[in-house]
């Protein structure tokens, strides 16, 4: 399978450098786009070639570089929202090289409205920025993590396989609690859990315009801390000219995307409104593990010369089939023998061995025909920036998010006691048990405003910002149907609690710049949080926390500009970061979890030249008391995170771009890291021989892995361009060997996996219709057998070992084909 592979890559580049050879005397055109105030770099301005329909965007030092193109008169155009348009004409004989300097447009650039939270050419810190356009290639029906699947030290998965539903993003071992993730900076990530749920929101990628992945502590100020990366999105922004837009997606395993944005360009100079409304469904890869998606997005603003105020209403609600369980490891192997004895640890009926032993690598747990989680939720956002003077500038932001829904689940044989039920007396017979459906519920509020006030001088940028957010959130179960209903009654709760957290923090920071080649940064941040709970969580048991924490995080740097183009960085940042819902609740009692502290150093080099860019960066992140899994339960079966005093991720981050040939581009990226903990200790349990016993047994690792921290993540994208409507790509992703614990033990590890996409777009051009879009992406063309995620637990039964792996296997080769109206 390895050879069919590399003989396929090879096959398709040899193929492609032939046509690349087609067209190599046509002429090229590079330079660089700047502010004509500042002189600073314009990244992601769009340099077009009137007429041709090829063009480019700018990459992060402000270069541009076109090739293929005709000898003789072209007209080029160079654009970027809030700075005023040029267009030029010149004379292609030879290659050329040619610099734009942009004035400032009459109305302020919204850019400035997520400023704050953005790294820059002057932030010593290591950051990428997936424009819209690189945004939009890909964007045919999968979640967001998957769209930002290439960068640098990211790694994704999909619970249902294929990239629909359920999807999780980690990047450099950090996993979704851990990543701090704004919308127009304003924070997203669940106040409790810290993670983000992307499925809340589907299709918000047709609503945005950038985003901005900042590695390490970066430059986050709003939101849940951030130990491994920063996400930055911002929404669309106003087109200069009005259009509507038909999208439409069909693919493997059902899945399909339809979705219809307007916008109405500027009206009156200074009036701009944008909608839409998305439809994404899919069957899944995984059995059962359908998603049914609804999304919309709203916006409309005002764009005067000082003073930008816009609304923003988006959200969506999914229904989605649970496939959380994961595929046993036994039935990924077709080990009949594992498979029954995974049947006689866990106590399957019949129904439930049978749907094991007769299902496939798509094995999913799940049976009853409704075991969905069921969610809605609605953001609204309200931005004012207004231009003070030359220098100075506000921007205030108010935020509401309302979330409500539950997950369903089919019980079979749950006790009585479990649920604060009494048990029943049937003909004498005592019963302690009963089938039942139970739904478990969330309604929460979150609420708050940021602010940021911002001062641009010949030397200085500063920024004094910071904001307050609170949440409310209710937590309660109901038991819809039971076999025997004991005592309970029709919508009683069997458990409810009320969370409530308050999040305030405040910053400075700053850019001065010390000599005509040497930047200082720094940035200070305090934040203070209250958390408090009551009430009585699902199992049963009373929650009663009352904890407050004062963080103090600062920032220091220095960028020195090269001859050129390229750049020197080097920086110092400690972030903190309060326990999460569950290290409180789950913890034992009188072991409150302390909160965890990192230490971040970076430093780098990138450059940029006529056909290439590259940069390379170095990483310490040394984490003081990082919150881990052991092994050990509480009194009630709960798992339970634990601090380790010492733990650490160092690694060297590669990532460049070249222009092979006039038509063929390559993008690539290399992390290398280690990962360790100093001293790891698992706890198992020994429950006897005829477990009427609780024992626990240590075990103590030194230097071990982190988990889930591969050593090795590559991501590489070959692009071929024979005419400037049509584009072929080749996708490829590496991951290395991911241990499921911290014992860094092989035989409960995911094994190192190597995919390759295919995708294809072509844009038409009629006369009746301004564009018309066709792609078609070809997922995991050499049908690799992979899993990108999964867990492991074991225990003794006396001289009877119990170690078990699950597994969340990814789809094999699947496609997905869509078509784009823009009118």
């Amino acid at each position: 399978m390895f050879n069919k592979k590399m003989l396929g890559v090879s096959l398709w580049l040899a193929l492609t450098g032939v046509f690349a050879g087609a067209n190599a005397d046509a002429q090229s055109l590079s330079g660089k786009v700047t502010d004509a105030e500042t002189n600073e770099a314009l990244p992601g301005a769009n340099v077009v070639i009137v007429g041709s329909g090829k063009g480019v965007s700018t990459n992060n030092l402000g270069n541009y570089y076109l090739t293929g193109l005709p000898t003789g008169q072209v007209t080029i155009k160079v654009s970027f929202v809030g700075y005023e348009t040029v267009e030029k004409a010149i004379s292609l004989g030879t290659d050329e090289v040619m610099n734009f300097s942009l004035s400032k447009d009459l109305l302020l650039d919204e850019g400035i409205i997520v400023s704050s939270t953005r790294a820059n050419e002057k932030t010593p810190m290591t950051f990428s920025t997936i424009s819209n356009k690189e945004i939009k290639a890909q964007n045919l029906g999968q979640d967001m993590p998957m769209l930002v699947n290439w960068s640098p030290s990211v790694v994704t998965t999909s619970d249902a396989g294929a990239g629909v539903g359920y999807t999780g993003i980690r990047i450099r071992g950090s996993d979704a609690t851990r990543i701090n993730v704004t919308i127009n900076g304003v924070p997203l990530n669940d106040s409790e859990s810290h993670g983000t749920f992307w499925v809340n929101t589907p299709d918000l990628a047709s609503s945005t315009n950038n985003i901005q992945i900042q590695r390490g502590v970066g430059a986050s100020t709003n939101g849940a801390g951030a130990f491994g990366a920063t996400i930055n999105l911002q929404t669309s922004m106003p087109s200069t000219e009005g259009f509507g837009e038909i999208n439409n997606s069909f693919g493997s395993y059902g899945t399909r995307k339809h979705n219809i944005v307007y916008n109405t360009g500027l009206i009156k100079d200074h009036w701009s409104f944008e909608g839409r409304l998305s439809k994404i469904a899919s069957d899944g890869y995984i059995d059962r593990a359908s998603s049914d998606l609804q999304s919309y997005f709203l916006s409309g603003g005002y764009y005067g010369k000082k003073t930008i105020v816009k609304a923003l209403v988006f959200g969506g609600k999914e229904v989605t089939y649970q496939s959380w369980w994961g595929t046993p490891e036994a039935r990924l192997n077709n080990d009949e023998e594992g498979m029954q004895e995974v049947i006689a640890n866990n106590g399957y009926s019949q129904a439930q061995a049978d749907n094991l032993l007769n299902s496939g690598r798509t094995f999913n747990y799940y049976q009853y025909d409704n075991e969905v989680d069921n969610y809605q939720q609605d953001h609204y956002q309200l931005h004012l920036t207004h231009q003070l003077s030359k220098e100075w500038s506000v921007n205030g932001a108010l935020h509401y998010t309302y979330g409500r829904g539950y997950y369903e689940q089919y019980r079979e044989g749950d006790d009585f006691s479990d649920y604060g039920l009494d048990p029943i007396v049937i003909e004498n017979t005592t019963v302690e048990t009963t089938d039942l459906i139970r739904r478990r519920w969330l309604d929460n509020d979150f609420y708050g405003f940021t602010y940021s006030i911002n001062y641009s001088g010949e030397k200085w940028q500063t920024t004094l910002g910071g904001g307050l957010n609170v949440y409310d959130g209710d937590h309660f179960g109901e038991i819809i149907w039971a076999r025997y209903a004991s005592n309970s009654e029709i919508r009683d709760r069997y458990y409810e609690s009320n969370a409530l957290k308050k999040d305030f923090n405040s910053y400075l920071k700053a850019n001065y710049q010390l000599t005509d080649r040497l930047n200082a940064y720094g940035d200070l941040q305090i934040r203070t949080i209250g958390y408090t709970t009551e009430g009585v969580d699902s199992d049963q048991a009373a929650i009663d926390v009352d904890e407050n924490f004062f963080f103090f995080n600062p920032k220091a740097g220095l960028t020195y500009a090269l001859e050129g183009t390229s750049q020197l960085y080097a920086s110092y940042s400690v972030a903190h970061r309060e326990p999460i819902r569950s290290d409180f609740i789950d913890a034992p009692a009188g072991k409150v979890p302390a909160p965890e502290t990192l230490g971040n150093w970076e430093a780098g080099y990138k450059t940029a030249g006529k056909r290439y860019s590259a940069g390379a960066n170095l990483y310490l992140m040394d984490y003081k008391d990082q919150l881990v899994l052991t092994g050990e339960v509480n009194d009630v079966g709960s798992s339970v995170r634990t601090n380790v005093a010492d733990s650490y991720r160092a690694g060297l981050e590669l990532q460049g771009s070249v222009q092979l040939t006039n038509q063929l581009t390559w993008n690539a990226n290399l992390t290398l890291s280690r990962n360790k903990i100093k001293e790891f200790t698992e706890v198992l349990y020994d429950y006897g021989t005829n477990f009427d016993e609780y024992n626990e047994i240590r075990n103590v690792y030194k230097n071990t892995d982190i988990s889930f921290s591969p050593n090795v993540v590559a991501g590489s994208q070959l692009f071929y361009r024979p005419i400037p409507a049509f584009e072929a790509g080749l996708l490829t992703k590496y991951v290395g060997r991911q241990y499921m614990d911290n014992t860094q033990m092989e035989s409960r590890s995911i094994d190192p996996y190597f995919v390759n996409d295919l995708r294809f777009t072509y844009e038409w051009k009629p006369a009746w219709v301004e564009r018309i879009g066709l792609s078609l992406l070809v997922n995991n063309v050499f049908s690799t057998l992979y899993s990108s995620n999964g867990y492991t637990f074991g225990y003794f039964g006396g001289a009877y070992e119990v170690r078990e792996n699950y597994y969340y296997p990814q789809a094999t080769r699947n496609f997905l084909a869509a078509l784009s109206v823009r009118f």
